[in-house]
């Protein structure tokens, strides 16, 4: 696997694909990569490929090959790696998300992972999972799915029950950048501290946090008694009563719980931008076209690398060159506490011989009790498409913490109708029956 294939699916998300490609090219052993970009979009497409070739000769990877595929077959044939960035509907079906929710009394701030916006996003990224799954087995079975695609754990789980895919890993920055964040807030260097985390996908636990066996967390206790400002954070908040400092960004934690987005207080007190990732869809936008424009005038793009595990994985399996990273995998006895099934968050060991997960034992009983509310509605959103089975997705809705917070299950069934009827066409055909309230 010298000049190992790279087939990026969803290419069009172009300033994702463009931070991944200056890390993946960084490496002098991958500059001799095929890098193999697909999206259905055209224009897309076209800037993604652009925008590759441009990076390729920005890092002095004069060997390595772009090309660019609108059929997605083209591009996964004899991959090595297929890294999955696709969002299916796009700016148009995340207002969706937001939207109707919001006039039944739902608020969210991104999503993309639990609530009614998770559901949806996952319910209408299935089947597009089922044939991307149903393509590697036929192209490239021996290639590894490094999964980038939101709801994270719901499409992991959905993979691997619907496909038979066993060599595939969900992939999320949150941990290493909350460990960057806390090694500043500390006063330590990231490179002199020793972390373990683990959990779910944007609801996982920093477990460990030392500086020279030294644990960390008083003197992060110091800081918070001092500070009104950081007791004004949903995070710092459930650190405060849990006992670990979760692993994802205020915004996304709330939406994982039942106390907040209900209530007025605590959105004010704890400053929650409800709708937020809105503007982050318009960001995306304007970033693209700021790229677009920019290839189109012959200028010199500054790309900065993303410090992302999929390259870091990739250059480890190719290489040989042993790293831990963050992965998103089905738990089978990793954490003892956690449904088998769920898929959990925890460090995995990378170098030639693949991706393994490491065990994690059992989590402090307050933090498990938190992780299965979450793993509960996943594993009904899965089972609502695995079995066909249109029920699951409003029992889905009536477990989720934060929805059953802010309806009464009749208002939640009604909501989760309109939601059917806005993203019927994405929706496989079983699911698309409305059931009343």
């Amino acid at each position: 696997m010298n000049h190992p294939k790279i087939a990026f699916i969803g290419a069009g998300s172009v300033v994702f694909t463009q931070g991944l490609l200056a890390d993946i090219l960084a490496f002098p052993d991958l500059t001799g990569a095929h890098i193999a970009l697909h999206d259905i979009d055209p224009d897309r497409l076209a800037t993604a490929r652009a925008a590759a070739e441009h990076i390729a000769k920005q890092r002095g990877a004069a060997h390595a090959t772009v090309t660019a595929h609108a059929e997605r077959r083209a591009a996964l044939a004899g991959a090595d790696f297929v890294i999955n960035i696709v969002q299916i509907g796009m700016g148009e079906a995340t207002r969706t998300d937001f939207e109707i929710p919001a006039r039944h009394g739902v608020r969210q701030t991104i999503g993309d992972t639990l609530g009614i916006g998770g559901i949806f996003r996952a319910l209408r990224t299935f089947p597009f999972l089922k044939a991307l799954g149903e393509d590697m087995t036929a192209l490239c079975p021996d290639a590894w799915l490094l999964n980038y695609t939101n709801p994270m754990a719901m499409n992991i789980q959905y993979l691997t029950a619907a496909t038979g895919l066993t060599r595939v890993v969900g992939l999320c920055h949150s941990v290493y950048w909350t460990m960057q964040d806390l090694a500043q807030l500390v006063d330590v260097p990231y490179e002199e501290i020793t972390y373990r985390a683990a959990g779910v996908n944007h609801q996982a636990w920093v477990l460990r946090f030392e500086h020279e066996g030294r644990d960390l967390y008083p003197r992060l206790d110091a800081l918070i008694a001092a500070d009104d400002q950081l007791r004004r954070r949903v995070r710092v908040d459930m650190y405060r009563r849990l006992g670990y400092y979760p692993t994802e960004t205020s915004e996304h934690s709330s939406e994982y719980v039942p106390w907040y987005l209900r209530h007025d207080s605590e959105i004010e007190r704890l400053r929650l931008p409800i709708g937020a990732y809105l503007g982050i869809v318009d960001e995306n936008v304007a970033a693209y076209e700021r790229t677009r424009r920019a290839l189109a005038a012959g200028e010199t793009l500054e790309v900065e690398g993303t410090m992302e595990y999929a390259p870091q994985i990739i250059h480890s399996i190719v290489t040989g060159t042993p790293r831990t990273v963050y992965g998103n995998v089905p738990n089978h006895g990793l954490i003892d506490n956690l449904p088998a099934h769920g898929v959990v968050e925890v460090p995995c060991l990378v170098d030639g011989s693949g991706i393994q997960p490491t065990r994690v034992g059992a989590l402090p009983p307050q933090l498990a009790a938190v992780n299965r509310s979450y793993l509960s509605a996943n594993d009904l959103v899965v089972r609502a498409a695995l079995d066909d089975e249109p029920r699951h997705i409003r029992q889905a809705a009536m477990t989720d913490p934060a929805t059953a917070a802010a309806l009464p299950v009749e208002r939640i069934w009604q909501l989760c109708d309109d939601m059917v009827r806005a993203h019927a066409q994405r929706l496989q055909p079983g699911l698309r029956a409305l059931l009343g309230a």
